[in-house]
């Protein structure tokens, strides 16, 4: 029986943090830490889409993950992304994360190329296996990777014992529905998670069967979704469908600006909590002079939501 009470809630996607001359930063990433530690989230996704990883190199990564786990060993759970543009990255960055004592690691399948699924599964298969004694998460966006998680390659990678969830990043709830499904018949009630992805539907994604989720806006509101977990665990779907609304609508707001998403994040929580997290890699647009109004208005609609709790 997995323990799978620690996947259990909100587990934001951690931010890439850099400092002024575009280099990581570790002492952002220990600040971001400690603070979404003191806000009483469940755990942090390292090294994903919100991590900017695929415009990183593998020694970068590692040292955003040692920084995380500095500060966050035994206090969250930590999923570290290890997936990258080959398989030899990919492994070199799994070993190294189950040498610093991560819960779990997650892959995206591989990009750009589309491969069979008997590849697919080798190259999943092949970075669990150079971290065996820790879980392994299929980390399942098909809009950005270009490849879909089909139900016959979850049942092969569910021969994996290692494969204890899926992080669901596909727009249609029925997919989370149809992979709990799966893993259950595999493994057993209580015995295989599967993580909403989009922020924009957190409550419907929980609703349909979703453990928990895993999402690129809860560092800068995890409040909102703290707060729509409890609703949704205490049945007043109601009470958490107001504050998705909410969510959605500040979501919208920040994705206005010219800068990227996370760009336009980072520097609210400068502002909020004075985070230096710096902006975002190229070819990432960062915020221009003209984004100043949509970042402030973003800012207020986050306090005022916060504010409603």
């Amino acid at each position: 029986m997995k323990d799978i009470t620690k996947y259990q809630g909100v587990i934001p996607a951690f931010y890439a943090c850099y400092d002024a001359e575009g280099n990581i930063s570790t002492e952002g990433v220990r600040a971001l830490t400690r603070h979404l530690i003191a806000k009483g989230v469940k755990g942090v996704y390292v090294g994903g889409s919100s991590g900017e990883c695929i415009y990183q190199h593998v020694d970068e990564r590692k040292a955003v993950l040692e920084a995380v786990m500095s500060e966050a060993k035994g206090k969250l759970t930590v999923i570290a992304h290890v997936g990258c543009n080959n398989t030899a990255d990919s492994v070199e960055l799994a070993r190294h994360a189950e040498s610093v004592g991560v819960d779990a690691i997650a892959s995206i399948p591989p990009i750009y190329f589309h491969l069979p699924e008997y590849a697919i599964a080798k190259y999943w298969n092949e970075m669990s296996a150079a971290a065996p004694n820790t879980e392994f998460v299929i980390y399942n966006i098909p809009q950005l990777a270009g490849t879909g998680l089909t139900m016959s390659l979850l049942r092969e990678m569910l021969k994996n014992p290692n494969v204890v969830a899926v992080k669901n990043s596909s727009m249609p709830t029925q997919d989370i529905q149809m992979f709990k499904d799966a893993g259950i018949a595999a493994r057993g009630e209580g015995n295989f998670v599967v993580f909403n992805g989009p922020d924009e539907q957190f409550v419907s994604g929980r609703v349909i069967g979703a453990d928990g989720g895993i999402g690129g806006t809860y560092a800068v509101m995890p409040e909102l979704y703290l707060a729509m977990n409890e609703h949704i665990n205490k049945g007043e779907i109601e009470a958490a469908r107001a504050i998705q609304y909410d969510a959605d609508r500040i979501i919208y707001k920040m994705c206005e600006a010219h800068g990227n998403l996370y760009a336009v994040q980072k520097e609210i929580l400068r502002r909020m909590y004075g985070l230096e997290l710096g902006g975002v890699r190229e070819p990432m647009p960062g915020l221009i002079p003209e984004d100043e109004p949509i970042v402030a208005e973003a800012q207020a609609m986050i306090e005022a939501a916060i504010a409603k709790l």
